[in-house]
């Protein structure tokens, strides 16, 4: 008898040895202040690729003093990059720039591997993250865009399809044609539905607005520490990676200020430098959330040494949503602050000048992993939204449901237990509290402090 032998299959999806590629253009009309690291970028770009679970097996800083049409390299740059795909087999070229769909066609034909650009790797990225419904049309959209104009990269095998009816007719639509009316159709489609979602959100936002609490929104550049700083302020669990866009879809919660006072607190998308137009657009709705709020909490890391020039990246996209004016100032009466995180991770002097820099600008320094200048910052935003006038309410012992009322939907500052069971307060109510009070208790005395 002969013995059966089985063989274990691996499912594993095989992990793609990645290339990445970190082009140089002339910084033309840029001054040194405002260029950004090479060394920095192409670490960004790795970042990236690792985040798509991707093998970097090479990088390179490679400078573009001209470009190429067909290529963006010269004929020269792309022997050596293909010498190189070839030696450590490799499976992805990353190119850290925006190819045109020709670009990025005859580069996968000179190096023999798959190319992927700074914007398809981020909508890939985008694609694996997005969790809720809104993220995922949002995704879906914006790929569909991108893709749209490079169907030429795959359908150029295809010849024209042939028109008309039985053997007559002229020569039709290409398949290009054919599948970029498809793939209108679906945009269309999903622009719908994502209209729908919206709307949705527009009126739980207006059923929040009606509590009402006060709105905080985190934004800032991807892997900041915008969801860790989160976790901190409201004792949640939201996933917190030290990888570049851990967090794609926005996430509300609760947070008690100092005062015991609710407050909505949002955590957002992360920005990056040049960002897909495709995504800004896409994820408009979703940034919603920082145009709607009192005020936006800034997150910078300072450990980082690109911390300036990734702060001018979240400015420039908060300028085109209006949260800042053109000028970088706030707008529609908001109010923002810059919230230098990770200050854990710098020491001696350099902690000393950011500290003496945070005061001046009048930023706030704080560590999202170990507390440090939470509750400070905390302090801060308490003040910034608390606009609503005191007002003395006096209470008669019978008056407990009014008392416990004020407890719930306002913020008392004083209280003063007189001997015959009655209470004295001195409290603050928002306007629409202060009205909804009044309605239900219209016995209750209660007057303006004038402070």
């Amino acid at each position: 008898m002969t013995k059966s032998t089985s063989k274990s299959i691996d499912h594993a999806v095989p992990v793609l040895r990645a290339f990445v590629i970190h082009p140089v253009r002339p910084t033309r009309g840029q001054s040194v202040l405002e260029a950004r690291d090479p060394n920095v970028r192409l670490e960004e770009a790795v970042g990236l690729a690792v985040a798509l679970d991707l093998e970097v097996v090479e990088t390179t800083i490679a400078p573009l003093r001209l470009v190429t049409p067909a290529t963006l390299f010269g004929k020269g740059k792309i022997e050596e990059f293909a010498a190189i795909c070839e030696v450590e087999k490799i499976d992805v070229a990353v190119f850290d720039d925006q190819l045109t769909p020709v670009q990025q066609r005859n580069l996968e034909r000179a190096l023999n591997v798959k190319v992927v650009d700074r914007t398809g790797l981020i909508l890939e990225i985008f694609a694996r993250r997005a969790r809720t419904r809104e993220g995922k049309l949002q995704v879906e959209l914006a790929r569909l865009d991108y893709e749209r104009s490079r169907l030429v990269r795959t359908w150029t095998h295809l010849e024209r399809q042939r028109g008309g009816t039985g053997n007559t007719g002229g020569p039709g639509e290409t398949q290009i044609e054919l599948d970029r009316r498809l793939i209108a159709g679906v945009i269309i489609k999903l622009k719908r539905e994502l209209e729908e979602v919206r709307r949705t959100r527009t009126l739980h936002r207006s059923a929040r607005k009606k509590v009402p609490y006060p709105t905080v929104a985190l934004v800032g550049y991807t892997n900041a520490g915008k969801s860790t700083l989160f976790n901190r302020l409201t004792n949640a669990t939201v996933v917190a990676q030290d990888m570049l866009f851990a967090t794609l879809d926005p996430t509300l919660r609760t947070v008690k200020l100092p005062d015991g006072r609710p407050a909505i607190l949002s955590d957002t998308v992360g920005f990056i430098s040049d960002l897909p137009h495709e995504l800004v657009e896409a994820f408009r709705a979703t940034l919603e959330e920082v145009q709607e709020a009192d005020v936006v909490l800034h997150v910078r890391d300072v450990a980082n040494p690109d911390t300036d020039a990734q702060a001018r990246d979240v400015q420039k996209v908060l300028t085109e949503l209006k949260v800042l004016g053109d000028d970088g100032d706030e707008t529609d009466g908001k109010t923002l602050i810059e919230v230098w995180n990770k200050i854990d991770l710098v020491d001696g002097e350099a902690r000393e000048i950011l500290e003496g820099q945070a005061r001046r600008l009048g930023a706030s320094p704080v560590s999202a992993v170990t507390g440090e200048g939470c509750p400070e910052l905390l302090k801060r935003v308490g003040g910034l939204i608390d606009d609503t006038p005191p007002v003395a309410v006096r209470l008669a012992a019978k008056d407990g449901e009014a008392l416990a009322w004020i407890y719930r939907n306002g913020r008392v500052e004083s209280r003063e237990d007189e001997e015959e069971g009655g209470v004295r307060l001195i409290a603050r109510l928002d306007a629409q509290a202060l009205g909804r009070f009044e309605r239900q208790f219209p016995d209750v005395w209660i007057m303006a402090t004038g402070d």
